[in-house]
């Protein structure tokens, strides 16, 4: 005679049961990951902080190589062009940093006020390899939230929360 053991003690997880696991974890992973998207205004001080070194990089690149380098945004991008020899415009397509780019969905370039000079219908700002620019402000937005790159006449550039702030209103 063969002998079968049966246990009488245990038994398994009830539909009922795994089903409460299962929503107490789509619950708990909603959270995270409403907890880890970024808001609104990080989303704008990041992208703010990017074209303001962008912009500095530009400035620079003009010093070195003797070459007057040009930003020009719109609503929904940027693009950098370069003087080249023969007094003409070139759209930058060598550099992977000074390369087009388009702001994130729901972002704008809303406002460019230079120094002295009336709103101009195309936003677009010279680099001159002298060194000395005009002083401005970029507004971006996204939403409500608004972040200003304001920038000195010698090439100091800040980065602040609000709109219409010029470069003397914004902490360094």
């Amino acid at each position: 005679m063969t002998g079968v053991i049966v246990r009488s003690g245990w038994r398994g997880f009830t539909l009922i049961e795994m089903l409460v696991v299962m929503m107490m974890m789509g619950i708990f992973l909603g959270l995270v990951s409403a907890n880890m998207r970024p808001s609104e205004r990080d989303l704008l001080r990041v992208e703010a902080e990017r074209l303001a070194q962008l912009l500095d990089l530009a400035a620079d690149e003009s010093r070195i190589t003797g070459k007057s380098i040009a930003w020009i945004g719109d609503e929904s991008g940027y693009q950098f062009w370069r003087l080249e020899g023969n007094n003409e415009w070139s759209e930058i397509r060598d550099s992977d940093l000074l390369r087009t780019r388009n702001l994130p969905p729901g972002m704008s370039i809303s406002d460019l006020r230079t120094e002295g000079m009336r709103p101009q219908k195309i936003m677009r700002l010279e680099f001159p390899p002298g060194g000395v620019m005009l002083a401005f402000n970029i507004e971006l937005t996204l939403g409500a939230e608004h972040y200003a790159i304001a920038a000195s006449p010698v090439g100091d550039l800040r980065v602040a929360l609000g709109r219409g702030k010029t470069y003397g209103e914004m902490a360094p």
